[in-house]
């Protein structure tokens, strides 16, 4: 059976419930500058890309011109939903134990900066990972980039290396990054497209991600 040395998550609809406050702070953005609201499912398959990525996908009319005015909007959107967003359960409980386990830990997520680093401290999460890159430093998904930048950080081979996320974009960055995959169906893209981008394994809960985990670190 293969061993992992290292792990690395990506963050909304993986490690974090955010999904729906996304998808609302896109619709809400949106509604709020009188421009098409996208359907759910079109606003949840642009979610682990960059922002701006993101939004010239699935708000098509946004001009470059209007582009910070959604931007202020979505995050009015999205930061007054913050509170309220929650860690899956049993993720919290499954870091802790791979720490403990002595397996490197990194985040490769669409999320800025800024925005990851108010939330690892919102969570106190700040000490669970080695290494973490985000889509305002590095190439935005699936760009291989952000994977390739955290092996180079902690002195990884690809062999050793599991990338967890709940998108598409989550497991072709990992195939080009020439790293395994574990694609999570409880986030933002649905079975049958996360099985289309044939990740090494697919799970449905965060009990069933530790169970295959645990044998295999």
């Amino acid at each position: 059976m293969k061993r992992y040395d290292a792990v690395i998550f990506d963050w909304d609809g993986t490690v974090m419930d955010s999904t729906h406050s996304i998808v609302a702070a896109i619709q809400g953005a949106c509604a709020d500058l009188a421009l098409p609201v996208p359907p759910h499912h079109e606003a949840s398959w642009v979610i682990g890309l960059s922002l701006e990525s993101a939004l010239y996908r699935c708000v098509p009319t946004l001009t470059e011109d209007r582009m910070p005015d959604f931007l202020d909007r979505y995050r009015f959107h999205f930061l007054s939903r913050d509170p309220h967003i929650k860690l899956f359960d049993g993720i919290a409980g499954l870091l802790a134990e791979l720490r403990a386990r002595q397996v490197a830990l990194g985040v490769a997520t669409g999320k800025s900066r800024v925005g990851l680093d108010r939330v690892l401290g919102a969570m106190q999460l700040q000490d669970h990972f080695h290494a973490t890159r985000c889509a305002d430093e590095s190439f935005s998904k699936p760009h291989p980039a952000m994977l390739l930048e955290l092996m180079e950080e902690l002195g990884l081979e690809p062999e050793g290396v599991l990338m967890v996320g709940d998108t598409s974009h989550d497991i072709q960055m990992a195939t080009a990054a020439g790293v395994d995959s574990m694609a999570v169906t409880y986030g933002a893209h649905d079975t049958p497209t996360l099985a289309a981008a044939s990740p090494t394994v697919m799970v449905s809960s965060v009990s069933e991600m530790q169970g295959w985990l645990m044998a295999r670190v």
